[in-house]
């Protein structure tokens, strides 16, 4: 079937854009990916017309849930274009970090319970369980590097930047070593928590789960629909526009 990519952006067609570069448009349409499974940050740099083909989905039907989304009034759009570098990086802190550290708790204690009580009838509860607890070191360890080197070597160059003061190296020798490496976690994040989306049939509950069971997979669903757009806010916003400040510091 010939697809009608008529709705267009100022970029150009939606569906010649990539995924990231849609959602960066109009974070609305996170949404939409979420409810079709279309990685838009990991990997984010397929169009969507490659990412329908490959996924054998009709992408008529979501150009027309994306026009939906651009037109609706969604209170929990984020127009980025306009943040500073600093105001996005304690956004990125105060509202993801914050919300992975203050969930991983108690999905870990619901995942236990679940899988204890219910493994013998639900084997997949138990390897649930296991790739979330190692998702949650993982990532632990992930913010902790940002915060304590990346996002402040980005807060000196635009202090830097702000005060006209000559900038430093710093010890990493340059930006893309620790963003290379914060993108492959990412990666291996979102593999994981793609994996859990399978193991437990896109978060449905099975027949007769009880509500820990039911609360825990929703839990899950809401952890992986976060770290989404905390990637894409780092991966396709924050870090191409902080190796852009540090090349302009150096040159």
């Amino acid at each position: 079937m010939e697809t009608n990519n008529n709705f267009t952006t100022e970029q150009g067609l939606y569906g010649e854009l990539t995924l990231s570069q849609i959602v960066s448009k109009n974070f609305r349409a996170a949404g939409v990916f979420e409810k079709y499974s279309l990685d838009f940050c990991c990997r984010g740099n397929k169009s969507l017309s490659e990412a329908c083909i490959e996924k054998n989905l009709n992408e008529e039907e979501i150009l027309t849930e994306l026009q939906n989304a651009e037109i609706s009034s969604n209170s929990s759009f984020l127009r980025t274009a306009g943040w500073g570098l600093d105001f996005l990086v304690d956004y990125i802190i105060n509202n993801h970090h914050n919300y992975v550290r203050n969930s991983i708790p108690l999905i870990l204690a619901h995942a236990e319970k679940v899988a204890m009580k219910h493994g013998e009838n639900h084997p997949e509860t138990i390897e649930i369980h296991s790739i979330f607890l190692r998702v949650s070191k993982d990532l632990k360890q992930h913010l902790m590097k940002e915060e304590e080197i990346l996002f402040p070597f980005i807060k000196y160059l635009i202090k830097t930047e702000k005060q006209k003061l000559k900038a430093e190296r710093p010890y990493f020798g340059t930006l893309s070593n620790p963003i290379n490496m914060m993108e492959a976690e990412h990666i291996i994040a979102g593999d994981s928590m793609s994996q859990i989306r399978k193991l437990t049939n896109n978060f449905n509950p099975p027949e007769g789960a009880c509500t820990t069971f039911k609360a825990y997979f929703n839990e899950l669903k809401e952890f992986e629909e976060d770290l989404h757009k905390h990637v894409h806010l780092e991966n396709y916003i924050l870090f191409p526009k902080a190796i852009e400040l540090e090349e302009k510091a150096f040159s």
